[in-house]
């Protein structure tokens, strides 16, 4: 497995491998690696002849610094999981590399960032097109596999990829869930026992949502208020948001609405976890 830490290195590589016909898959990550972005690895193997990660805590896209600052950074740990998956290079810049003196360049996101996470994270979503528009630019994949927890995220550098023509191919991986329903996620690591376990009333919070959609309920309102009511239930999570959206759009669903995406943000503690359903096909 080759490790990369400078574009022109990783680009080098790349470009060699297209020269000679092979497919080149990417899995974007900020590392603390879980059996989440193992799939996501697992589903860019059967796509591609080769597959490429990578390891980055990008701090554009943090609106706290303190997040930034306690983001886990195992990255022994995710090289190993890397060699063990087949991974076959790894891109793992440093931020100097990422951001050199004198970068002033930064991708403006358009209204999709606006809503839900853009609402509540302002610039957040500019410091992830701006990193994921470079990453594209190191890596030069054919495809690139993303995890639909993100939902959001997933829909902007699918709009972004089609507007600035990075020819490059988007796949959605389906959300990865503990046994307990909880998305994984590196966060998780960060939650302290009680918590860790109260966390588990978020997806339960959307089945809630989802089997009553299930049953002929269309009342948008209704629906996020079952939602809610179910976290606020919980006393070691604060909610910070659940809405209903149009999943193509992220505007709101309209009062007859038959597919829709229900998405929330809660805290414990200092940690804040994200998840989201698609109700409907």
């Amino acid at each position: 497995m080759f490790v990369f830490d400078q574009p022109s290195a990783m680009q080098q590589w790349s470009d060699t491998q297209r020269r000679a016909g092979h497919i080149v898959a990417f899995v974007p990550t900020m590392g603390a690696l879980h059996d989440g972005h193992l799939a996501l690895v697992a589903d860019a193997r059967r796509r591609a002849d080769l597959v490429v990660v990578s390891i980055f805590v990008n701090p554009l896209q943090f609106d706290v610094r303190d997040d930034f600052a306690r983001y886990p950074r195992p990255i022994d740990d995710d090289l190993h999981a890397c060699r063990g998956a087949g991974v076959d290079a790894v891109y793992a810049p440093t931020a100097d590399a990422m951001y050199p003196a004198g970068f002033q360049t930064h991708v403006q996101p358009g209204p999709l960032a606006d809503v839900l996470e853009g609402a509540h994270r302002p610039g957040h979503f500019e410091g992830v097109t701006t990193v994921v528009t470079k990453l594209f630019g190191a890596v030069r994949p054919h495809v690139a596999v993303f995890g639909q927890k993100d939902f959001q995220q997933l829909a902007i550098i699918r709009r972004m990829t089609c507007d600035l023509d990075l020819g490059v191919e988007i796949i959605a991986h389906p959300t990865v869930r503990e046994s307990d329903g909880l998305a994984m996620s590196s966060r998780n690591r960060r939650l302290l026992p009680a918590q860790r376990e109260a966390a588990g009333c978020v997806s339960q919070a959307l089945d809630l949502a989802v089997h009553r959609f299930n049953a002929g309920d269309r009342d948008a309102a209704a629906l996020v208020q079952l939602a809610n009511s179910h976290i606020d239930a919980e006393p070691l999570a604060r909610r910070e948001y659940m809405a209903m959206v149009d999943p193509d759009t992220l505007a709101p669903v309209e009062p007859a609405f038959e597919r829709a995406l229900l998405a929330t943000a809660v805290w414990f503690d200092e940690v804040r976890l994200i998840d989201n359903v698609v109700l409907g096909i």
